[in-house]
């Protein structure tokens, strides 16, 4: 299974409102149910939550990572957010303890040992393709759900040429499951 395997348009959104995390959480949760990734919204946040309890996953450069194991999950999928409003979230990149983000990637994982081995090897990869400056920065601008797939799933050599207005670097993932 790799990225391409599971990015659907029908959960990306490029207008997501909510001002907290939790309000972000819940209403991207409500796409994957609406969707058929998962069976329960409040299981399914509550469960990450839990991961969140272990370490941040405020990634810098405005993005977070949310994921964890849940038996809600009916098929793993990864719903992407772009948020009208920064939202506060949990950092290790900062200072404070926080980062505003705009742009989350929520994975949704079953608590099944073979889906969580997938999931690791999915989240690594998103991680790498997130380590590319130029990648954030066109993600951050992206108008539609296509342009966003196009952008994750391009190679680095397709990113040439685009200008970065700001440099923060993205720590590798905690990703213990």
């Amino acid at each position: 299974m790799n990225l391409r395997d599971i990015l659907n348009e029908d959960i990306i959104d490029l207008e997501v409102e909510g001002k907290t995390k939790d309000e972000v959480l819940r209403y991207m949760a409500k796409g994957l149910l609406d969707n058929g990734y998962i069976e329960d919204v409040d299981q399914f946040v509550k469960d990450i939550y839990v991961r969140e309890a272990e370490g941040p996953t405020g990634m810098g450069s405005h993005i977070s990572i949310p994921h964890g194991k849940s038996e809600s999950v009916k098929k793993i999928g990864i719903a992407i957010g772009k948020t009208v409003n920064d939202i506060p979230w949990e950092s290790g990149m900062s200072d404070t303890g926080f980062q505003d983000t705009r742009l989350i990637f929520l994975f949704c994982v079953s608590a099944d040992n073979e889906f969580a081995t997938n999931h690791m090897l999915l989240l690594s990869e998103l991680a790498g393709k997130l380590g590319n400056d130029a990648r954030v920065a066109r993600l951050s601008e992206a108008a539609t759900k296509e342009e966003v797939i196009s952008l994750i799933l391009c190679d680095e050599s397709e990113l040439e040429g685009t200008a970065v207005t700001e440099t923060e670097e993205i720590v590798d993932l905690d990703i213990d499951f």
